[in-house]
Parts: structure tokens; C-alpha cells; sequence
């Protein structure tokens, strides 16, 4: 069984109610979200807030643009510091993504922490080796710059692991 985490903070130059304005608002992950990805939500509850218990459906395309099915559950949140998804139906055995906002220095740290286990043992693992692990620095590469651009930052961290 093999599992890898990938890690990014970011600082956004706003404040603390703007930045969990939009991260927890499910109709803005379109926004953040590469083109190529062909990301739609399909789940009715794109408006709302999320929750706890919350179950957002979506389309993704990551692979030759073939449609996939992706289904999270919001499994925890805490207003305003953080919320966390965990994949139910989707490409990857293990998906568990925490979301981490923290007010400092002026603004807001934000903190994702990303533990995930592709499919399909060690073919999972080459798969990762050879083109899962670059796609999500990509994914994560765009949505950094999306919520700079958002936010108009002009001091920006970002640290990848």
C-alpha cells in the first residue's frame, strides 16, 4: 500500500471572512479548477454552504478527457478555520483533503494538506511516479495562482511538498 501527501500554504492578502466566503462555497472549485480538468459539479447543493455530511458530486476529466465520476463527503468543518473532503466514488483508492485557513500577518495562511493512494497497488504507484503526482502539482499550481489573482495579491508563499 502506497500513499503520498502533498502539502501547500499559501498567503492571501485579505481577510479571514472573504477567504472562507469563497473556499467553502463549492460553486467557486469551477473557478479554481484547470479548464483542462472539465470539472462541472453535478450535485444540486453547488449553492449552498458546506457542511458537515455534505455530499457534492462532480464530473472531472483527468485522464484523455475521459469523464470520471467523483463523489465527497465533507467530513468535518470548523467555521472559519477548516473543512476536509474524503472521496466516496472517484479515481483514487484513499482521497483526504484538508482545507486549513489561519488569520496572521495581516491576512490569511492558507493550508492544504492532500493524502491520497491511487488505484491499483503497485500500478498505482508507477501511475503516481509517472503522471498522477505532476497532474496535481499542476491542479494546485493553477488554483494558487486563481485565488492570488482573486485575492490581488502582491506577497505570495507557496511551499510544495
Amino acid at each position: 500500500m502506497a500513499f503520498y501527501q502533498k502539502k501547500t500554504e499559501q498567503f492571501i492578502n485579505a481577510s479571514l471572512e472573504e477567504v472562507w466566503d469563497f473556499m467553502s462555497s463549492p460553486k467557486n472549485l469551477k473557478e479554481i479548477t484547470p479548464k483542462h480538468m472539465g470539472f462541472d459539479i453535478t450535485s444540486d447543493n453547488k449553492e449552498e454552504k458546506m457542511y458537515q455530511g455534505m455530499i457534492i458530486s462532480y464530473i472531472v476529466k483527468p485522464i484523455l478527457g475521459i469523464p470520471t465520476n467523483w463523489v465527497t463527503e465533507i467530513t468535518h468543518v470548523v467555521d472559519h478555520k477548516y473543512f476536509v473532503d474524503e472521496q466516496r466514488i472517484g479515481p483514487y483508492k484513499l482521497w483526504h483533503h484538508q482545507h486549513i485557513l489561519e488569520e496572521r500577518d495581516g491576512g490569511v495562511y492558507m493550508k492544504d494538506i492532500i493524502t491520497y493512494e491511487p488505484p491499483m497497488g503497485f500500478l498505482g504507484a508507477i501511475a503516481n511516479s509517472l503522471f498522477i503526482k505532476k497532474q496535481l502539482n499542476t491542479i494546485f499550481d493553477f488554483r494558487f495562482k486563481a485565488v492570488d489573482e482573486k485575492f490581488n495579491n502582491k506577497h505570495t508563499v507557496l511551499q510544495s511538498a
